[in-house]
């Protein structure tokens, strides 16, 4: 019994490691690139994205 268990935790752990691997690279994927400009009471800042 506790084998079929020990597979069960196995494979529900890697399920969720898939699922939060593809959720981080589709966050890195779409998020915003480019360079941004910002004119303040500080000056101008220029930050790449």
């Amino acid at each position: 019994m506790t084998r079929s268990n020990n597979l069960y935790f196995i494979i529900g752990a890697l399920v969720v490691l898939v699922v939060g691997l593809g959720f981080y690279v589709y966050r890195e994927e779409t998020k915003p690139k480019g360079v941004e400009f910002s004119i303040g009471q500080d000056g101008v800042k220029v930050e790449e994205k």
